[in-house]
């Protein structure tokens, strides 16, 4: 139950088990949808959803609304009227198909995205890949986490789990994730500004695990986005070490635009490069 919890502290470790067993059963829910059954409608945003967006979505708010009754729930697949009106200074945001384009194409570069949110920060976020056969978790102050788990099991059942950390701005060398359907301008420019960074295109929020593991160093999007494809993987980097801050250096704050849009961001493994690659 909600009250069990003080959500304005760090979650208890009976919560964090019970959102990563949830995201299992939602990858369980997406790969029982045969690839035949794919076929993609366009949303009015003129974005692709799927079957497997319903059907992660649908197993997902049951869950929650088991586990955490009563709070706010921001769901991409939502439409705008089943939206909470107004939010509490904790509240859920789910992505519960991050990576639509990489799904259909067949790869396995897409996830299910949960968040904790307090004050208008993520205090937790869990990642599941579920082509993958893994799951990222992060508590804010706590630590982060790689988890084998497979799809539709429970958190208890994962046949390891692995702490993960950030790793030091390699300079020169430092690699750069971009995304592989949205790459913009803006973003090309920035990066064109950091001398011998390699660039790697990478589908969804597995961006944000790759930096929390310490495997790549910067991910930047100054195009606008969704704070359902963010607020997982922030709280993961975060845990893990790392920082993302808007393009001029400030703290991005959640739920508090109607349309729960990002104007861009950028992501660090190094939360000590932030200034000095903003200087440059």
């Amino acid at each position: 139950m909600a009250s069990d919890f003080d959500l304005t502290l760090n979650p208890p470790s009976r919560l964090i088990d019970e959102i990563t067993t949830l995201a299992s059963r939602a990858a369980a829910a997406i790969r029982r949808i045969d690839a035949a059954s794919r076929a993609e409608r366009a949303k009015s945003d003129g974005t692709p959803v799927t079957a497997a967006d319903e059907a992660a979505q649908a197993v997902i708010l049951a869950g929650l609304s088991r586990i955490l009754p009563g709070v706010p729930v921001v769901s991409e697949e939502m439409s705008a009227a089943e939206r909470p009106k107004t939010l509490t200074s904790h509240f859920v945001l789910v992505d519960p198909l991050d990576g639509t384009k990489e799904y259909l194409a067949g790869r396995d570069e897409f996830t299910i995205n949960i968040a904790l949110m307090v004050s208008g920060s993520p205090a937790f976020g869990c990642i599941a890949a579920p082509g993958l056969g893994l799951v990222w978790r992060g508590t804010v102050g706590q630590g982060a986490e790689r988890l084998a788990l497979a799809a539709g099991a429970d958190a208890s059942q994962c046949s390891s789990k692995t702490p993960i950390r950030t790793r030091p701005w390699l300079g020169r060398d430092a690699i750069a994730l971009v995304s592989r359907s949205h790459l913009d301008p803006q973003t090309e420019r920035f990066l064109a500004g950091i001398p011998g960074t390699k660039q790697v295109a990478c589908g969804s929020s597995l961006k944000f695990c790759k930096l929390a593991e310490g495997s790549a160093d910067i991910y930047p999007r100054l195009a606008p986005t969704s704070e359902w494809d963010v607020a997982a993987g922030h709280a993961i980097l975060v845990a893990a070490g790392g920082a993302v801050v808007m393009p001029d250096a400030a703290r991005p704050v959640y739920g508090r635009t109607a349309d729960f849009r990002v104007p861009g961001f950028l992501a660090f493994g190094d939360a000590n490069a932030v200034r000095s690659i903003l200087k440059s």
